[in-house]
């Protein structure tokens, strides 16, 4: 696992041409409105690092922060928030796409996925998309500590068979809980053996 000893906030960007052009391997955390994103990236990095909001759809900018000096972790908007302007759904899902679709420095998103609910179509639609565009991509599984530990695995199976149905190959996923901080070694080895790979 990597230990992270150091996480900052870089800036935020409006879109994908003015990020960071250090060429640092990128790491995307992204998930529909509410699902727990800031807990998360505060569990694995530092408390307070991302700005936990009781509104969804508070993210909506590209957020960069610094880890270790040597990589980044970047915050995007949640997708399929309902409560904003038909225009300005567009131009977030723009945004997303766009830095996605286009990211040199992009080594892998982490999709988020509240393992409270059953498979959602707009969570399906989303990796969908990234399969076709080819972004590598692994599924992070949130709020854990909210269902019992059956209810988790079979959420977890009913998800990935739904998966199965258009994918040959399953991404790797891992299961979470920001209260109980689990899934934080797991993840945080990930992403070393990743950036290793580089």
């Amino acid at each position: 696992m990597i230990d992270v000893n150091s996480a900052e906030f870089v800036a935020s960007f409006p879109k994908e041409s003015q990020c960071p052009g250090d060429g640092k391997p990128e790491f995307a955390f992204i998930g529909r409105s509410n699902v727990g994103k800031s807990s998360l990236i505060n569990m694995l990095t530092r408390k307070g690092l991302a700005k936990v909001s009781g509104t969804p759809g508070k993210t909506q900018l590209l957020n960069y922060f610094l880890i270790n000096g040597t990589w980044y972790l970047v915050d995007l908007p949640g997708y399929g928030y309902a409560r904003v302007s038909k225009e300005k759904q567009k131009k977030l899902a723009n945004m997303i796409e766009g830095y996605l679709f286009n990211r040199s420095a992009l080594v892998l998103a982490f999709v988020l996925i509240d393992v409270t609910l059953p498979p959602m179509p707009i969570d399906l639609r989303f990796i969908n998309n990234l399969g076709e565009q080819g972004i590598p991509f692994a599924l992070v599984f949130t709020k854990s500590d909210r269902i019992g530990k059956v209810t988790v695995e079979k959420n977890v199976a009913l998800f990935m068979n739904e998966l199965s149905k258009t994918w040959e190959n399953l991404p790797p996923y891992f299961v979470t809980s920001s209260e109980r901080r689990t899934g934080k070694e797991e993840i945080l080895t990930y992403i070393a053996k990743n950036v290793k790979r580089l």
